[in-house]
């Protein structure tokens, strides 16, 4: 089964930019995975299912509130640099150290 990055942001719409590059990224090493955007109000229903959600700067406010209420769920900010360059590549390490499989990926390549 497909690890599942979810991201979030205001309306779901500026990170969908994101998960082309990320999906790019991935593909790139040789990594599949289920990206998807979707608004911040999505986090209850969608949170539990995604191996790891990636909270856009606009709606970072979120992550402290989030990490309190569900603590088993890996959860992380995309750092304003990354996002504001749509850094694709960045974005797949980060979510990758959250699932913890990033030292797999390293020695692959």
């Amino acid at each position: 089964m497909n690890k599942k990055i979810a991201l979030f942001c205001a309306g779901g719409f500026s990170t969908s930019l994101l998960v082309n590059k990320m999906k790019e990224a991935a593909a790139a090493k040789g990594k599949e995975y289920d990206i998807a955007a979707y608004a911040v109000t999505q986090i209850e229903e969608i949170g539990s299912e995604a191996s790891v959600l990636l909270i856009g700067p606009q709606v970072r406010y979120v992550v402290d509130k989030l990490k309190k209420e569900h603590p088993a769920w890996k959860i992380t900010d995309i750092p304003m640099r990354m996002y504001g360059t749509m850094d694709g590549k960045g974005a797949i390490e980060l979510a990758e150290k959250l699932i913890g499989e990033e030292e797999t990926w390293k020695e692959q390549n």
